[in-house]
């Protein structure tokens, strides 16, 4: 059942991307009166799963989910149509059409990505409103949850001041910032102190494991019971550790010290059960360990408990337009530096593109809305910057093409455009398969 929904909400964000991206190209089409050959929802190639030609336009949904097009008549694109291009140009085709009005077309499907995303930020800054945890919360400090934090220079209980030297309010932003930054102003046991990263950032943390290397700390919680546990019959799930041989252990992080400087002993410990306090023998292993796996809390719960008091912001429907803009365009933004860094061999940023299997499993297996929406939005602006990137075959290639002509008043050759496109058609394929074959390179080496 899990497996049905991520592929439901995989298929429903991936059709209503494509289906109004090529939106912004079939409306300014019809506005300026050229034709449209054809409206697909994925790739007919050979033939189609549905098909219906009204008036002019055959519209239809494709067997290969890679994506969708418009056919517009008079226009090199991935169809190559040749035969049509030998032909003397007609009123209703693209190459009729002045050139502004081919760059107002060409640029409608990224325009639409655009304000897609931007609408539904706005959308969730007033159906959800904004759930955050200040920085200041973290009295304690960090967490730091992957041997790749250490690697760089983090320790539990670090306070993280600034990134880059831009103090940080919300802690909910410091991983992401992390990621293409370089340094960090900690404190740490009161004395402030500044971690400089390599320019490899990205590539030490996609070889590292696949979560955060920071958090927030959390009590330590039962989650399942092997039923080879010397604890089984002891511990219940969802139990909270608060104590150990009379030394308070409020963090997860300091049970599992003393777990490690206890090996193969009986211990007295205070737990948390049902809001109560129950005293109780546990035995650890001889490897350090209960026989269990970490459990974890959501924010309701730390906050009953005393750990950290959430913030949420709801916004009017007026309030929502300036939060959901703000928002859209930080990830915008956010998204650029990526591509940046993509592009930069040295930060190994290109070993973590992924194809469709990555952007599969960034979906939940369970529905949510909220998730849902959230994903959807982050793709549209990631759709939209892809397609503006200067590659013929690509919409931001025909864009550099048509400025080029309304610059220097010379229009590209027909066998230019063709060629370009070609070139453009060889270069998008080998950029699919490596992000494909990244996809698979991670399920062989389970990264």
């Amino acid at each position: 059942m899990e497996i049905v929904i991520k592929l439901s909400q995989f298929l429903l964000s991936l059709s209503l991307l494509i289906i109004l991206h090529e939106l912004g190209h079939f409306i300014p089409s019809k506005i300026f009166k050229t034709r449209v050959e054809k409206f697909y929802l994925f790739f007919d190639i050979k033939y189609s799963l549905f098909k219906k030609k009204i008036g002019e336009t055959e519209y239809g949904i494709g067997w290969l989910p890679l994506g969708g097009y418009v056919k517009i008549s008079g226009m090199i694109d991935e169809s190559m149509d040749k035969e049509q291009m030998a032909l003397p140009a007609q009123p209703w085709e693209f190459r009729s059409k002045p050139a502004w009005q081919r760059l107002i077309i060409m640029l409608g499907g990224v325009i639409v990505n655009f304000i897609l995303a931007f609408v539904i930020y706005i959308g969730m800054a007033y159906a959800y409103g904004d759930m955050y945890l200040n920085n200041s919360e973290l009295k304690d400090g960090i967490a730091v949850t992957s041997p790749v934090g250490e690697e760089l220079g983090f320790k539990t209980g670090d306070k993280i001041i600034a990134i880059d030297g831009e103090k940080i309010a919300h802690f909910d932003e410091i991983p992401m910032k992390l990621l293409f930054s370089k340094s960090a102003l900690i404190s740490r046991n009161g004395t402030e102190q500044t971690i400089h990263f390599p320019v490899d950032l990205i590539d030490k943390v996609l070889k590292g494991e696949k979560r955060p290397f920071i958090g927030w700390r959390e009590p330590f919680v039962i989650g399942k019971i092997t039923d080879s546990s010397a604890n089984s019959k002891v511990l219940l799930p969802k139990d909270v550790i608060k104590s150990l041989n009379g030394v308070s252990t409020r963090y997860d992080d300091q049970v599992l010290e003393f777990l490690k400087t206890n090996k193969n002993q009986t211990v007295d410990a205070v737990i948390l059960r049902d809001e109560k306090e129950v005293a109780l023998k546990i035995q650890i292993n001889k490897e350090g360990k209960l026989g269990i796996t970490l459990g974890s809390l959501g924010p309701k719960s730390l906050e009953k408990l005393g750990f950290y008091k959430f913030s949420k912001q709801e916004y009017g429907f007026f309030e929502a337009f300036p939060v959901g803009i703000e928002k859209g365009k930080n990830q915008l933004l956010g998204y650029g530096k990526q591509l940046k860094a993509i592009f930069n061999p040295n930060t190994g940023a290109y070993k973590g593109v992924g194809g469709f299997k990555a952007i599969f499993d960034i979906f939940p297996s369970t529905w949510s809305w909220e998730v849902f929406w959230n994903i959807t939005a982050l793709l549209s602006i990631m759709l939209g910057v892809m397609n503006l990137l200067p590659i013929p075959a690509l919409d931001g290639g025909h864009v550099i093409f048509l400025l080029y002509e309304m610059v220097s008043g010379k229009k590209p050759s027909d066998k230019f455009l063709e060629n370009a496109q070609m070139v453009g058609f060889i270069l998008l394929i080998t950029l699919l398969l490596f992000a494909n074959g990244n996809d698979i390179y991670k399920a062989i080496i389970g990264k």
